[in-house]
């Protein structure tokens, strides 16, 4: 028996994705819960989250994947991304520290670099090259992306 379900979120559930995403210290903009596939324990706390959202035209991009400290290593993680990326049949982007980018690789997803980035990821790669060249960040961006294959 899985230690945890997957629903979608419900607006009642805005304020706890919201602190979830300011704990784990990833980018808390764009956050819609009408979007939002959450991971609950038996005791109906959120675990974990993870959206789909659209970004700059008909760019779709895996993000806010967060998981509660105290679950981590427990599958939340895979299991939201999984169950986000099923639905999708198109290309799938996301934006992740650079350590991140061998977890992402196991869903089918490859760094882009240069000119295979579109527009909006290529304008915040650079800004996080210069905070990082200024040491104001201790870790660089990857701009990944995931193309379905036709079935």
């Amino acid at each position: 028996m899985a230690e945890f379900d997957l629903r979608p979120a419900m607006k009642e559930d805005f304020p706890t994705i919201k602190a979830l995403i300011h704990l784990v210290r990833i980018n808390p903009t764009g956050l819609d819960w009408r979007r939002f596939l959450v991971a609950v324990d038996r005791q109906g706390e959120i675990v974990g989250c993870g959206q789909i959202k659209p970004q700059g035209g008909d760019l779709r991009v895996l993000a806010s994947i967060a998981v509660v400290p105290g679950w981590r290593g427990r599958g939340v993680a895979r299991a939201v991304i999984e169950a986000l990326i099923a639905r999708e049949t198109g290309a799938l982007y996301l934006t992740c520290r650079e350590h991140l980018g061998v977890f992402y690789d196991k869903f089918g997803f490859s760094t882009l670099d240069g000119s295979d980035i579109p527009a909006h990821f290529r304008r915040m790669s650079r800004f996080v090259r210069l905070l990082h060249r200024l040491r104001l960040i201790d870790e660089g961006l990857l701009v990944m992306q995931r193309v379905s294959q036709p079935e």
